[in-house]
């Protein structure tokens, strides 16, 4: 594509140098501003660097607050690493986005054309256009897939391509992704925040908007649905929550309304391939994979991948079911196609290509092999087949006896290499350390197929290098996200998903079936933010006594926090603790073993763990959350990450911050209850959270008021034990007495009105067991039910003035001892029938061996 206009405009950027030699976005060899970018930059002139930074600030806030993020492999964030964004985005002219819109969708038709035939026909390769050794040494070309043909007038269903500026103004496509494009969520994401950050200038600057583009795309996926196309169930296969971009996932798949599953959510059965819900099996009418295609069948393609389904490819070759993009598309994204692709697009289209690709040359050619070895030097080298985590090599970084190496190594297997020339990409204006200063950008576009061709996303995702005169551009290299603006010549009305303009796009929404994995994660969350809470609120407690225990130097109040430490460690499960081996010496002086229990994440059962869990199990279930929600989960993480950094902690400053902590959790859980649809998804969380609450209260009420104190360490308990459970307000205003063991039990064992008791517990969680979605065989109770009913009737059933009694030579309540311990076991034994019911991912054998790499 030719180079925007180059008209000069009234605009200062002398502050704003450009790199010597290189095609720059923003500002002309001669130092004028293009127009498309004239008002925006007088706007940023208006603004100032200061208020700009604050902006940017404001960006990585909502960013994180979103739970935006991207693996970087070997970072030390991992999986929390948070999107990077630049606040100046990328701009480009109505006119010139015209041309590059009409090179994109002949090239989106182009290899379109390419896949129906190499997988049919083969007419490229019996005509000499395409050699054998491109396609069938590609590691992409799956044989298994030969005459495999979707339904639809495009098997290509979506297709992103790489672009860069040349240093002569001219666009040119880098690469071609046509498996699983990924960068259109977080492209989408890029667009939110930054209208969010500078809403009017985003505005006055008439940006074509990227809904459109979401709807074409609902569109085709409905378009090859073999069956149901009214209302067709679309599900998202994910790697699973370590995959690098698995945020867009689940963020793609709440946008579109879809369901999020792994390979073990499916699975394939009379021919068809069936989601395991929590309801049963449903069938599934398309896939929208994010999983390399030799991983995606077990069967017939890798034997020992574990995050595809078993007999995938032969349902798909029945046509029972459409996979966007099709099994083997992966060929596509083969290097060395582009040295073929100019006459390709002439023997199909009649035409020139309107996107030139890199020069590109295939060493399977013995001329064109020996200038790839002659100019080595000057060189991008690339394997034709890119396994995970390599990279393309530039010549010119390389020493001689590198470039010796690469040379035995082309001469060896020639077919298995490529080179390209290497393209000074253009800059960018980007805001780092508080200057706008140049940087290399690289652009990614999407397409979308439709009846009558491909829609363009009208912009993308731009990334820039970190570091001034970095070529390498790409997010695993560190690379800043941009969005870009495509500017139109008048405003756009608003468009909005959630309410589509027509019926028959509103109709392509699924409807809300919930796997069985994302239900087992739902009630561990449950579990985990109860879990939580819980010891939070009771090391609170231990603490508070542990300061008046000091103050006062009372004998009551020594034997009471001791009962409280045994009864913490007993709630954690964090043995030996207070009560195994050493425990005299821990009780003695606890703050080592307190400070552990809060901070330590690699104690089971610590607040440390807890929280690592609760975040862990809540990012597998990203596309569940409301922003509000996630950006609870992210503040917990956050805020108690920042206080196990800290070099030195003691319990004080602790203590200073689990009030902050209960405050989040307790807004976790608020938002729960009032802003989540009650479906079998919030049965789930809410069953975990009610059988870990009944659990924990169980464990506490065992290790403390079953054992038998004297009279003022008994009432200290008391009085301890209900505000560890938010019950003391209630206890005053309702008995207007002193503490009393009857009522104490009353309240916390009987009192369904009680929202902190265990019958209230066991009153939620037998109302949730019975809802949950089963085949009964007749009028019998599943397992979980009998369980539930029997542990609420046991309860029931309790005699409250015998718990309160124990004998005079007795230690402890032997009748409340034993009632506690054999609800515990039969809550326990319920979450056993509830996994069991509900929770199955049974996955297909594995080989003992795995293959080599590339051993397909």
């Amino acid at each position: 594509m030719n180079p925007p206009e180059q008209t000069a405009a009234a605009v200062d950027v002398d502050w704003y140098g450009i790199e010597p030699g290189a095609y720059d976005e923003m500002r002309a060899a001669d130092g004028s501003v293009y127009p498309h970018w004239s008002y925006f930059m007088r706007a940023l002139q208006g603004l100032g660097l200061g208020e700009l930074q604050q902006r940017q600030r404001e960006a990585r806030r909502l960013l994180r607050e979103n739970g935006v993020t991207y693996n970087i492999y070997g970072d030390p964030f991992g999986l929390h690493r948070p999107w990077e964004l630049d606040p100046i985005p990328l701009l480009i002219g109505s006119e010139e986005w015209a041309g590059i819109e009409s090179g994109l969708t002949q090239r989106a038709e182009l290899l379109n054309l390419i896949l129906n035939d190499i997988y049919g026909p083969r007419e490229l390769i019996k005509k000499g256009l395409l050699p054998l050794e491109v396609i069938y040494a590609h590691e992409g070309f799956l044989r298994p897939c030969d005459k495999l043909r979707p339904v639809g007038a495009h098997q290509l269903i979506v297709y992103a391509a790489d672009l860069a500026r040349g240093p002569d103004g001219r666009m040119w496509v880098l690469g071609d992704r046509t498996q699983a494009p990924s960068g259109a969520g977080y492209a989408l994401e890029n667009r939110t925040v930054i209208s969010r950050i500078v809403p009017s200038l985003f505005r006055d600057s008439q940006v074509h908007r990227l809904a459109l583009f979401f709807q074409a795309l609902r569109a085709a996926l409905a378009g090859v649905a073999p069956r149901h196309r009214d209302d067709p169930r679309v599900v998202v296969l994910t790697p699973g929550p370590h995959n690098e971009t698995y945020f867009e996932h689940a963020y793609l798949a709440s946008y579109l309304g879809y369901t999020l599953v792994q390979g073990d959510n499916l699975m394939v059965q009379n021919g068809q391939v069936w989601m395991k819900s929590v309801g049963g099996l449903q069938p599934v009418d398309v896939i929208v994979r994010r999983v390399d295609d030799t991983f995606c069948d077990p069967v017939e393609l890798r034997a020992d991948s574990q995050l595809g389904v078993p007999g995938l490819l032969e349902v798909a070759r029945r046509g029972n079911v459409a996979i966007a993009n099709p099994l083997g598309s992966g060929v596509l994204e083969n290097p060395a196609l582009s040295a073929f692709l100019p006459a390709i697009a002439k023997h199909f289209l009649g035409q020139e290509l309107r996107l030139p690709s890199v020069a590109t040359w295939w060493c399977g050619q013995p001329k064109e092999c020996r200038y790839v070895l002659d100019n080595l030097n000057k060189l991008v080298i690339k394997s034709i087949y890119r396994h995970p985590g390599e990279r393309a090599v530039f010549g010119a970084q390389l020493t001689r006896k590198a470039l010796n190496a690469w040379r035995d190594r082309i001469k060896a297997h020639p077919h298995r290499f490529v080179a390209q020339e290497q393209v000074g990409f253009s800059t960018a204006p980007a805001l780092l350390d508080g200057q706008l200063v140049p940087r290399r950008t690289v652009l990614r576009s999407f397409l979308a197929a439709r009846d009558d061709g491909y829609v363009v996303m009208p912009g993308g995702l731009a990334r820039s290098a970190p570091q001034r005169g970095d070529f390498v551009v790409s997010n695993q290299a560190g690379g800043i996200s941009k969005d870009i603006w495509v500017l139109a010549s008048e405003p756009e009305k608003e468009v909005s998903l959630v309410r589509p303009p027509a019926a028959a796009v509103t109709a392509i929404v699924g409807n809300g079936a919930l796997p069985s994995r994302a239900a087992d994660n739902l009630f561990w969350v449950g579990r985990y933010a109860e879990r939580a809470e819980g010891s939070v609120r009771l090391l609170r407690t231990v603490l508070r006594r542990m300061t008046e225990s000091g103050e006062f130097h009372d004998p009551a109040s020594g034997q009471c926090l001791t009962a409280l430490l045994r009864g913490l460690t007993h709630v954690t499960s964090t043995y030996p603790g207070f009560v195994a081996a050493g425990a005299q010496q821990r009780l003695a002086d606890p703050r080592d073993e307190l400070t552990k229990l809060a901070l330590d994440a690699q104690v089971p059962g610590s607040i440390a763990e807890s929280l690592t869990a609760l975040a862990r199990a809540a990012y597998t279930v990203r596309d569940r959350w409301s922003t509000d929600s996630w950006r609870v989960i992210d503040d917990l993480s956050e805020e108690w990450g920042a206080l196990r950094g800290l070099s030195s902690v003691n319990l004080n400053d602790i203590q200073d911050r689990l009030d902050e902590l209960l405050s989040a959790l307790a807004a976790f859980s608020g938002l729960a209850m009032e802003s989540m649809i009650r479906d079998h998804g919030w049965r789930f969380l809410d069953s975990g959270r009610r059988l870990e609450r009944a659990l924990l209260l169980s464990s506490l009420l065992r290790a403390t008021l079953a054992l038998r104190l004297d009279a003022p360490a008994e009432g200290l308990l008391f009085e301890d034990v209900l505000a560890a459970n938010e019950s003391l307000v209630t206890y005053r205003r309702r008995y207007r007495s002193y503490l009393q063991r009857n009522n104490v039990l009353d309240l916390l064992l009987f009192d369904e009105h009680n929202p902190r008791s265990l019958a209230h517990q066991l009153a939620c969680l037998q109302q949730h067991v019975g809802e949950l979605p089963r085949e009964r065989s007749g009028h019998q109770l599943s397992a979980e039910e009998r369980l539930v009913i029997d542990a609420s009737t046991r309860l029931r059933l309790a005699d409250l003035e015998q718990l309160s009694r124990a004998g005079e030579d007795e230690g402890v309540f032997v009748a409340l001892d034993a009632l506690l311990a054999g609800l515990a076991d039969q809550l326990k034994a319920a979450s056993m029938a509830i996994t069991d019911s509900f929770f199955s991912h049974v996955e297909a054998p594995q080989p003992l061996e795995r293959p080599m790499r590339g051993e397909a």
